[in-house]
């Protein structure tokens, strides 16, 4: 067996050059990236320890006592509750969703319209989120927001959808599931298109049915593509923040009190009432909380390959 010393003398001198052209042009994005993520993550984590107002330094150490407290707080415990619904509907609607679209036009549609389509779906993922949200405001206006309308015609009383605290959950979901499912679907597509023809040509000529197809081939070499999308969309659900923001404010008008989100409240202790440490101890167990969550996915998507 060789030394690592053996093995690395080893390595042709054209290999050498590539690595150092490869870490030339790394080094500055991962430096600024160090200095823009990892540094301000470390902090935030340090800060979370303290007791600390915005306008002024670092008061008092108080060890995991931020940490403690947010288990009893009513805010938390509701962001947490409204945050955790709000992720798993939307990241099962949006995937599942994305998937048929996705089945559909590798199966189904070719060429230009194919590309139309396409490009219609991904669309509302090119738009900012505000205007977007701003326009979702009036389809979802009781008096007189086009949904409302729509469903009058099919003789559904209209709904408060941004004045009941489940309605505008559920407008918020809307929204966000008609945002994301264009990406979504693009990811998977392409995913679906790099699957060999072959495969489904020997599953027709054995009497394969469309969706035994879809069900034996496409989805098993599809896992990979699937974990992404769906830690990439639940990561995403948990960070919501614009369309509470704009979309769910309370009867009195203040922004984000109707539908309340970790990120939201976080924001509110942090910037509101200048409690940074107890903000990023929040902010903290949102990390740990995705973290887990995305651990969770791989391992049971992953499992489900084998």
């Amino acid at each position: 067996m060789r030394s690592p010393l053996a093995a690395v003398r080893s390595v042709p001198r054209r290999t050498w050059v590539r690595y150092r052209f490869v870490a030339l042009f790394l080094t500055p994005i991962m430096a600024l990236y160090i200095y823009l993520r990892i540094l301000p993550t470390a902090q935030a984590f340090l800060m979370s320890f303290y007791k600390w107002e915005l306008i002024k330094p670092a008061e008092k150490f108080l060890g995991l006592e931020n940490y403690a407290n947010l288990l009893k707080d009513n805010n938390f415990r509701q962001a947490f509750f409204n945050t955790t619904v709000f992720a798993v509907v939307t990241t099962i609607i949006s995937v599942l969703l994305a998937m048929v679209l996705a089945a559909v036009l590798a199966r189904y549609v070719r060429g230009r319209l194919g590309g139309f389509l396409e490009l219609l779906y991904f669309a509302p993922v090119l738009v900012p989120m505000v205007p977007v949200t701003l326009g979702w405001r009036e389809i979802f206006n009781y008096n007189h927001g086009v949904l409302n309308a729509a469903l009058g015609v099919f003789g559904i009383a209209k709904q408060p959808w941004l004045s009941d605290p489940t309605m505008a959950l559920a407008a918020v979901v809307i929204l966000s599931v008609w945002k994301q499912v264009g990406y979504n679907m693009i990811i998977l597509l392409v995913g679906m298109r790099a699957i060999p023809i072959i495969f489904h040509e020997a599953a027709s000529v054995d009497g394969a049915s469309a969706w035994q197809q879809f069900r034996k081939i496409t989805m098993p070499l599809l896992a990979p593509v699937t974990l992404f999308v769906v830690v990439i969309t639940t990561i995403s659900a948990y960070n919501v923040f614009t369309q509470v923001y704009v979309l769910a404010s309370d009867v009195q008008g203040a922004p984000g009190k109707l539908v309340r989100v970790l990120v939201y409240d976080i924001f509110e202790n942090g910037f509101r009432f200048f409690k940074m440490g107890y903000a990023a101890s929040e902010a903290v167990y949102l990390f740990m909380i995705i973290m887990v969550l995305t651990i969770i996915q791989f391992r049971f998507l992953r499992g489900s390959q084998s």
